[in-house]
């Protein structure tokens, strides 16, 4: 059997491919990252520590287009609920990859995420089909990002910079459509040039298509929402004097699976 490792540039894929190594053997391994090129530089450099922990090269592909040049492409913004970018630059490309290359007869697909998110491997199954789909770290021995994190600093590699700035996720630089208020607050604090970017990039795109579109969602009592974009978000943060604005929301990354 093959199989064929899904790098997300996270410590669980980093823990996932160990095991599949593990079980596979290096020669029958391939490690397959999907660039979005709006990654954190750190990003290359764990990457790189990472393959050459595990024997393994890593395999890079990318469409070449960044998020926003989906969004202006296809005249949508991505947001919670729809994701072009990463249905685009992560799982049809991926997929299209795995299809051209490997043979679903002799070849599994693995994927990064453990035992506390074993419903999103539930809903991955079907969808990969004819492929088999393992998600190492969903099974015994169970061990959590904490558990990881340990293992990387016991080996030598020093964790990917976004952990360490207290980023739940090692994509898109910190950005994410899928993410909530908090991280987008947290990313103002942390990465302030990154969160300009990305909030230039949303003006431009309202400006262009006319549309009062945003990522983000402003949700009241009554659960009624209306558009909260960047800009708004850190002109409502500096008048208030904080960087805490819905704390609790930090939303959720699955753009390789979901």
């Amino acid at each position: 059997m093959r199989a064929v490792v899904q790098m997300s540039g996270g410590v669980g894929s980093w823990g996932a491919a160990r095991r599949t190594v593990e079980r596979y053997g290096r020669d029958a391994v391939t490690l397959l990252f999907a660039d979005t090129m709006i990654e954190d530089p750190d990003l290359y450099r764990f990457l790189d520590d990472a393959a050459r922990d595990i024997g393994v090269p890593i395999t890079r592909i990318a469409d070449g287009r960044t998020p926003w040049q989906v969004f202006n492409d296809e005249g949508m913004m991505g947001n919670s609920q729809a994701d072009p970018c990463s249905r685009i630059l992560k799982r049809e490309l991926l997929r299209a990859h795995i299809e051209e290359h490997f043979d679903p007869d002799d070849t599994v697909v693995v994927l990064g995420i453990d035992w506390t998110e074993i419903h999103r491997f539930e809903r991955a199954i079907p969808r990969w089909e004819p492929w088999r789909l393992e998600a190492p770290l969903c099974q015994q021995p169970y061990i959590d990002k904490a558990d990881l994190l340990a293992q990387l600093t016991e080996r030598g590699i020093e964790p990917p910079g976004l952990y360490a700035d207290g980023f739940p996720h090692n994509n898109c630089g910190g950005f994410c459509v899928k993410a909530g208020i908090a991280q987008f607050a947290h990313l103002l604090r942390m990465r302030p040039d990154t969160y300009a970017e990305h909030e230039a990039q949303e003006e431009a795109f309202r400006d262009r298509t006319g549309k009062d579109v945003s990522i983000m969602r402003d949700r009241n009592a009554r659960r009624q929402t209306k558009p909260l974009t960047m800009r708004r978000l850190r002109l409502q943060i500096e008048a208030q004097g904080t960087l805490f604005a819905d704390s609790d929301d930090w939303g959720g990354c699955g753009c390789a699976i979901e």
